[in-house]
């Protein structure tokens, strides 16, 4: 009779007990020569057995399939043949055609077309065993995985941006940013949250500064996608099969405040009605139409004068197409930049040499901030332990519970960001007010050297609620220029 030996490990740890794949081979060729089988071929492989797909393992079977007489298929013992009862019934088959026997060495059990009741029992109790054994290791996987998530671990691969550091047994130890790409994942956020750009003109401006994937491919329109979306360059892991959110202990690449931004914008885009234009326009995707609500869509007539009108996405909603020069824009902001000059050198010094010698204000301004994020910390906490208790009772579901904790998870994260710079706010109190001042100061100079697109990044720093109101720009400034605005008034109206 002619023999298929088998030989499989499905772990290192089999390789040192006695089950390495040269012993099995040597122990299946001792016992064929012993029974007087022929040696067909043999079939070593180091598969899991645990795989819903064993290729391997098919192809012996075909090769039983297709043999004109009976087979001896020589395994070591039923465990490493099988752990399921799926390839029982498959094998029983084949036995029952009288075109397989199986010989199990450790168990000295030899199943063929006419074994008793009794040899079928015991081969079943050993597929039972190593199916326990299979659920077995399952659950302690899943264990395992628990256990390093609450302990800030991941257990996939870490994202572009960031590499694995390993012992000397190849065992992963950390994750920290890759140094050749975490800066252009950086980069990207910091490109992105400008509104400046689309996914494909990010992916293009990324090619060109040189990032590639871990496979030394150009970046995909998806893979950008994936990575303005993945939450663990700022500090929180997901998995997609538990479909669960945890904080990593991992260093991160970027600020959540950094990657909310870059999640406004990308929402924004669905809103906006115009597409991305080649050429920039210092007021594109600014600006709205104050009766409608839509867009104001930038033309150049002439090829040197710009216009801006209502996209009038919502229809019927504005009667006359109303065109708007560029310059009709530019003169209120001119106006303010202007202002802002008015402040004298001499103001700015003593506004913050007085914060300095303000001990009171500074320890104010800390304690303030400090006890108030405390406080809504501390709220959070209630409605996470509130919702604990609700699933509890099973009064909600796992999955609202599971959508509300992430939304609370990261609030509370949120608010540990801003105490911890709150925390180091000592200085950058005085020096922040200095810095701001004087970017007030000189905001009309910067902004007639800049380009287009600087140009855009100063009015979305400054300016915030943009409407055109006919051929009127209405706007409001953001904090704190408009209370810089205000003591430039004030002292304009004093010299006066």
């Amino acid at each position: 009779m002619k023999a298929i030996i088998l030989a499989r490990v499905s772990t290192e740890d089999q390789m040192q007990e006695g089950y390495s794949i040269p012993a099995q081979l040597q122990r299946a060729r001792e016992y064929c020569q012993k029974k007087g089988l022929i040696i067909q071929s043999e079939h070593p492989f180091d598969e899991s057995s645990t795989k819903d797909q064993r290729k391997k393992f098919e192809l012996v079977v075909d090769e039983i399939r297709k043999a004109k007489e009976v087979v001896a298929l020589v395994v070591e013992t039923v465990d490493r043949l099988q752990r399921s009862f799926k390839e029982s019934v498959m094998l029983d088959e084949l036995r029952k055609q009288g075109k397989l026997e199986i010989h199990f060495l450790r168990e000295n059990l030899v199943i063929h077309k006419d074994s008793n009741s009794s040899e079928i029992q015991r081969w079943d109790l050993a597929v039972f065993v190593a199916k326990s054994y299979v659920l077995q290791l399952s659950d302690n996987v899943k264990r395992s995985f628990d256990i390093k998530r609450r302990s800030g671990e991941i257990t996939s691969n870490p994202p572009i941006g960031y590499q694995g550091v390993y012992d000397t047994a190849g065992k992963r130890i950390d994750v920290i940013p890759n140094p050749d790409t975490a800066h252009y994942i950086q980069k990207m956020f910091e490109l992105y949250a400008t509104g400046q750009h689309s996914t494909l003109t990010l992916m293009k401006e990324m090619v060109k500064l040189g990032l590639r994937s871990k496979l030394g491919k150009k970046l995909s329109l998806s893979m950008i996608d994936k990575i303005l979306n993945d939450t663990f360059y700022y500090g929180v892991a997901y998995s997609r099969t538990k479909k669960i959110y945890w904080d990593h202990k991992y260093k991160p690449i970027i600020t959540k405040e950094l990657f909310d931004r870059g999640q406004k914008i990308r929402q924004s885009w669905n809103k906006k009605p115009f597409k991305y234009a080649s050429k920039p326009y210092i007021f594109r995707g600014l600006v709205r139409c104050k009766k409608c609500g839509c867009s104001m869509s930038p033309e150049t007539a002439k090829g040197k004068f710009v216009y801006y009108s209502c996209t009038n996405a919502r229809k019927d909603l504005c009667d006359t197409k109303v065109y708007v020069p560029e310059k009709a824009f530019l003169e209120p902001i001119y106006g303010v930049l202007r202002a802002f000059q008015g402040i004298p050198q001499e103001r700015i010094d003593k506004v913050v040499e007085g914060l300095k010698q303000s001990t009171e204000a500074k320890t104010l301004y800390n304690r303030n901030s400090i006890e108030a994020l405390d406080k809504e910390y501390a709220l959070v906490q209630v409605k996470i332990d509130k919702i604990m208790d609700l699933l509890i009772d099973s009064s909600i579901t796992k999955v609202d519970y599971d959508k509300k904790l992430k939304e609370l998870k990261e609030k509370q994260y949120d608010l540990n960001i801003q105490k911890e710079e709150h925390t180091k706010a000592d200085e950058n109190y005085y020096i922040t007010a200095s810095t701001v001042f004087n970017l007030a100061k000189n905001a009309l100079k910067l902004f007639e050297s800049s380009e287009i697109a600087e140009k855009r990044s100063i009015l979305n720093y400054l300016l915030q609620n943009c409407v055109a109101n006919g051929k009127k720009l209405e706007f409001s400034l953001r904090s704190p220029f408009n209370e810089i605005l205000n003591t430039s008034q004030m002292i304009t109206k004093l010299r006066g």
